[in-house]
Parts: structure tokens; C-alpha cells; sequence
């Protein structure tokens, strides 16, 4: 029996099939390689999930978009399915803005597509990615999972809370275990180019500016890879009981949503002076208005996941910034 990873040659999913990969699990990755950023990137990281002797002959990896039904279903026939971890998603807020059909396709068809196959599979785990952005701009902090999410402020957490909603209605249909996880800000090694982190890495680097938002009056629960990654293995590792009893965010069907974030929120220019240390640089800062669909400042509450699942973040910016820059510096040779 086999782990299916959506979203697999993208940074989450990358990286999931590594640590599964690593304690000895067959995986089958799944991704469509789209071209919303570098699609060599996606293909390095397959690359380096395929070059471990230790694990090539537990991985395999198909070309398919899920947002296609029939094509999804008939390519993974054949294929023992236990779990399902759902991270392929058209990603990002801007984006949203001008290419909504993309969101509509892939995060909304394409979840309903997924949850049919873990229905018709009767899969043991159905683990989804949500995301911090279905808070919108909420005047609450730390955002808590038991915290109203009706009023979305893009396209994109539209979808994310939508998958919510249908995933509910399929746990309490078909009795389905779903965990909903909300991720909050991640980076760190094989992260994505169209997030703050990279760009400003990049940016610093080249010795070009770089755009602050909002005037830089900005906070983010900025979260390192690996603690994101060990928030997955854990939910995937305890699916919800169907016992009747209300879970964190409060369904008492079997279906549960956590945040996955840091539980801090770092000041904009306290990522950027981190980032110009562990380069080396100075930054050139171009600051400019708030941008239609993003939130001022995003904080996770995560007592849910610490007190189900002993979910604890370890890595606060001064030690992840450092990893990630001499990542970034290995993989572009600068």
C-alpha cells in the first residue's frame, strides 16, 4: 500500500515525500508540472527525490493534472492507496486576480476530484492543505481555528475555505477522515520564487530593491520547512475518530482543521534584516501601498495541534533564514 502525494515536485510536496520516503514508506507523487513558476525547479526536485538509491524503488512519480476527473482515475488505477495527502493547489493571492479560472480548476474541481478517489478507494486519511489567508483581514490575533472565516479577501482563500466547507460535507457524508491543515508563511530550502522570501534573497543578492508592501508595516508567522513538514507527518500518522465528538474547528464529524505556523509574528523588516546577516548585504527597499488581497499580519494560534498531536515549531527565523540563504546560494551558485 502506497502514500498518494498531490502537489509533488512543488515545495510542500517535495518535501513530504521525503520525510515519508525516509522512514520507509512507497509514495506515488502526482504533480502537472505547470508552468506558474520555473518548471525546472519542480523538475530538480523530482530529480533529487529520484536520485536516492535508498528510496528509488518506493517512489513513483506521474505527470497528471487532478483537476482532470477521468484522467485522474484511470492513471491511478492498478495503484493500493491508503492515504491521500492533498498539497497540489494553484498557489498565490496576486495571481488570483488576474487568472481566476486557474483557482477555480484546480482548487476547487480538482479537490472534489481528489476526495472522489479517496472515497471510492476508502482511503484511511484524506490530509489537505488549507491555508492562513482564509482568516482574511481579521482584526484577531493569534488566528484560532474556532475564528469566523466568512469574509475572504481573494480568490484564492475563497477556494482554500471552499475545500473546507466540501471536505466537511464529504466527512459527514461518507464518513471520510479529513484533517484540514492551515499553513501559515512557509520557506526554507526548495521554497517557491514567487514568495517574499525568495524574492528578497534573490533581490538582495543581485543588489536590486525590494518591494515592501503596506509600507512595510507588514507581519508574518513565518514558518520553517521542517516544523511544517513534521505538523503533516503527525496529522497523517492520527486520523480523526469518528466518535461524534466536536473537533477543532468544529466539526463532530470525523474531520479536523489545525494551523501549522511558527506561533510568532516576525515584523517585516525583521525578516529583511535577517535575510541582508545571513547575506551578507544590504537591502535596497522600495516601499510601496497595500496590495489588493493581502492581510496586514497573519499569527497562528496553534494549541490545537500542540494538545491533539504534540505539534512543536523549533525553528525561529534567526536559525531558518541562515539555512535557507546557504541553500539558495548552493542551488544558484552565488
Amino acid at each position: 500500500m502506497a502514500i498518494l502525494v498531490t502537489g509533488a515536485a512543488g515545495f510542500i510536496g517535495y518535501h513530504t515525500c521525503r520525510q515519508l520516503l525516509g522512514r520507509g514508506e512507497h509514495v506515488i507523487g502526482i504533480d502537472n508540472l505547470n508552468d506558474y513558476y520555473p518548471v525546472k525547479l519542480k523538475q530538480d526536485r523530482l530529480a533529487d527525490l529520484s536520485s536516492d538509491v535508498r528510496h528509488a524503488d518506493r517512489f513513483k512519480f506521474l505527470e497528471i493534472d487532478f483537476s482532470e476527473a477521468r484522467a485522474l482515475k484511470d492513471r491511478l488505477a492498478g495503484f493500493d492507496i491508503e492515504k491521500i495527502v492533498h498539497l497540489g493547489a494553484q498557489a498565490g493571492v496576486r495571481y488570483s486576480l488576474s487568472n481566476p479560472a486557474a483557482y477555480v480548476q484546480s482548487n476547487l474541481s480538482g479537490h472534489v476530484n481528489m476526495l472522489e478517489i479517496a472515497r471510492e478507494r476508502r482511503v484511511a486519511h484524506f490530509v489537505y492543505a488549507s491555508s492562513s489567508s482564509v482568516y482574511g483581514q481579521t482584526g484577531e490575533l493569534p488566528f484560532r481555528v474556532e475564528n469566523r472565516t466568512d469574509w475572504p479577501i481573494s480568490l484564492y482563500a475563497a477556494t482554500k475555505r471552499a475545500d473546507e466547507l466540501i471536505s466537511e460535507s464529504y466527512a459527514h457524508l461518507f464518513r471520510l477522515p479529513q484533517t484540514g491543515l492551515r499553513f501559515f508563511t512557509v520557506y526554507g530550502p526548495w521554497g517557491r520564487p514567487d514568495m517574499a522570501v525568495w524574492m528578497f534573497t534573490d533581490n538582495i543578492l543581485k543588489g536590486e530593491a525590494i518591494t515592501l508592501f503596506n509600507q512595510g508595516k507588514m507581519q508574518r508567522d513565518f514558518t520553517y520547512i521542517d516544523d511544517i513538514i513534521s505538523g503533516v507527518i503527525a496529522a497523517l500518522d492520527a486520523p480523526p475518530p469518528d466518535d461524534g465528538k466536536q473537533k477543532p474547528g468544529g466539526s463532530h464529524s470525523p474531520h479536523r482543521i489545525y494551523n501549522i505556523g511558527n506561533n510568532r509574528s516576525e515584523q517585516l523588516e525583521t525578516l529583511v534584516t535577517t535575510i541582508e546577516t545571513a547575506c551578507g548585504r544590504k537591502a535596497v527597499r522600495d516601499y510601496q501601498p497595500m496590495q489588493p488581497g493581502d492581510v496586514t499580519a497573519t499569527y497562528a494560534d496553534i494549541s490545537a495541534i500542540q494538545d491533539d498531536l504534540g505539534y512543536r515549531p523549533t525553528t525561529p527565523i534567526s536559525m531558518g533564514i541562515p539555512r535557507w540563504v546557504e541553500w539558495f546560494r548552493t542551488y544558484h551558485r552565488v
